[in-house]
């Protein structure tokens, strides 16, 4: 299948900001299941200053605004072609060992009630992908999808508290449960056609397990399935903060507003 995918961010401040950084990764990779047929990126009212490629083998581009200026526009748009992998993408690759996805973070920190939520999810599965497949949907009973409830910087046992997420919060439960158990995990950020819109609000994102003998497979809990054609990876990490689409900070007292148009589409 070939995606078209055009997202467009764009910045506004309430008076000009003298100085800020954004830190981009929106860049797909050619990898297993997707293959870049075109992309760019375009900023307006910024200067890209740096590219590399972080640990995690993400492309990051350092985007700062230029000076005196009150908005900022950044626009990503390309075509990828996709298959169905049935969610496995296979060996672990990059500059980061295995082990270094088994680290909690504050946005993944296993407490008292994500501990209890992996416990209860008890023996008798038909191997490790069964297993996990389960903890989806034990997360998903637990949290239901709802808007509004929480944030960015919301962990995983403040979702669990408050009851309701979004696929951020489903994913940082996810890969906090899925540590606790054993498993290397990893949160991922991309793009998702939907079946009934082409114009979505935001991007996407689910969370991937190491499974010994299979790799690295994903886990969309947020709608109870394995990523397949219909999925664009463009970064990971080992929560929401090291895989962000775009990051960033600024000097002084503007206040800022930001809108999102995002499309993807057959």
């Amino acid at each position: 299948m070939r995606l078209k995918i055009s997202h467009q961010t764009r910045y506004t401040y309430d008076e000009p900001v003298q100085y800020a950084l954004q830190q981009l990764r929106l860049t797909p990779k050619s990898r297993v299941g997707q293959s870049v047929v075109n992309w760019e990126t375009i900023v307006e009212g910024g200067t890209t200053e740096l590219e590399f490629t972080d640990q995690h083998n993400n492309h990051v581009a350092l985007i700062s605004i230029e000076p005196e200026l009150s908005e900022i526009t950044i626009t990503c748009q390309g075509e990828v072609e996709t298959s169905d992998t049935a969610g496995i993408i296979g060996e672990h690759g990059g500059y980061a060992p295995l082990w270094y996805f088994k680290r909690s973070t504050d946005l993944t920190e296993a407490g008292g009630l994500v501990t209890t939520l992996a416990e209860q999810l008890g023996d008798g599965f038909e191997g490790d992908i069964a297993k996990l497949h389960a903890l989806s949907l034990k997360i998903t009973e637990s949290v239901p999808y709802e808007k509004g409830q929480t944030s960015a910087v919301s962990s995983a046992e403040e979702a669990l508290k408050t009851g309701h997420g979004v696929c951020q919060d489903h994913a940082h439960i996810f890969i906090s449960a899925a540590r606790l158990l054993g498993f290397p995990a990893r949160y991922v950020s991309g793009y998702l056609m939907m079946n009934d819109r082409i114009d979505q609000d935001a991007s996407h994102a689910w969370a991937e397990v190491h499974i010994d003998g299979i790799g690295w497979v994903g886990f969309d809990v947020s709608n109870g399935i394995s990523p397949d054609e219909r999925y664009v990876r463009v970064a990971t990490g080992l929560d929401y903060k090291e895989a962000a689409p775009i990051s960033g900070m600024r000097f002084g007292e503007a206040q800022e507003s930001m809108v999102v148009s995002l499309q993807v589409q057959q």
